[in-house]
């Protein structure tokens, strides 16, 4: 899960695997081709993987569709970009473990 400001707060991102067959279909790439190009994304890759994180972190489809419209926008292309890699990277190595994660051994 990635955390993030978008919008008005704070939010958790998350593209889950059972998102991986829209993200493809609505992109017409391959997540791992995505992946491997990470800096090479369409503005339509970039925008899709932040809106389905959106609902992968729990956000409603909805909402995180009217997040999308209102806030793209208002977003430097660059900060997006930023926001849609960390979401992917999330996806394919995990997320990054913080500190207080860890449990003592």
């Amino acid at each position: 899960m990635h955390q993030a400001f978008f919008g008005d707060r704070e939010r958790d991102f998350s593209l889950t695997p059972h998102l991986i067959p829209e993200f493809e279909c609505v992109t017409g790439k391959a997540i791992g081709a995505t992946v491997d190009n990470l800096r090479g994304m369409s503005f339509a890759q970039i925008v899709t993987t932040v809106r389905l994180g959106l609902i992968g972190g729990g956000t409603h489809p909805e909402e995180a569709n009217a997040l999308v419209q209102t806030y793209v926008n208002a977003h430097p292309l660059g900060e997006l970009h930023l926001l849609a890699l960390d979401i992917l990277t999330d996806l394919w190595t995990g997320p990054e473990v913080q500190p207080s994660d860890e449990v003592a051994a």
